[in-house]
């Protein structure tokens, strides 16, 4: 507990019924070693819903210089991470980040899905803090 420093990655969202991407909070990476971002999966109820991830870093803090991580700064795959409606209802995703940059988010974007609901949340669970105790409750930065 006192190593980690979990924030709110998405928060609880409302059902949609669309293919809007799902973009989340911009996790601050200074002072930790590592970061696992964690997908929280509900009841998703459109049965051919697909849904693929995709993590980005930058060192601007609104992420205005944004690009995709390359594969080798990821801990497991941005695919292993996505996920599809009815099969992976209640399930947890997860994808760990080893880059250098100081600004991490995750975006989930599904194809097909139109006629279900979405019910997802994520955690971002940053790790080996430099300097212990970590705040509690976390502190944002």
């Amino acid at each position: 507990m006192n190593n980690i420093a979990p924030l709110t990655l998405i928060a609880p969202i409302a059902a949609r019924t669309d293919n809007t991407p799902i973009v989340s909070e911009i996790i601050p990476t200074a002072g930790y070693e590592s970061l696992t971002l964690l997908l929280i999966l509900g009841t998703n109820t459109d049965t051919d819903a697909t849904f693929a991830v995709l993590v980005e870093d930058g060192d601007d803090p609104a992420l205005g210089d944004n690009v995709a991580v390359d594969d080798k700064y990821l801990i497991g795959t941005e695919a292993l991470a996505g996920f599809t409606a009815a099969a992976d209802d209640k399930k947890v995703k997860k994808i760990g980040y080893l880059g250098m940059k100081k600004y991490v988010r995750v975006t989930v974007t599904p194809t097909g899905n139109d006629s279900g609901n979405i019910f997802i949340a994520g955690v971002a669970l940053r790790g080996h803090a430099r300097e212990m105790p970590t705040a509690n409750p976390p502190a944002a930065t």
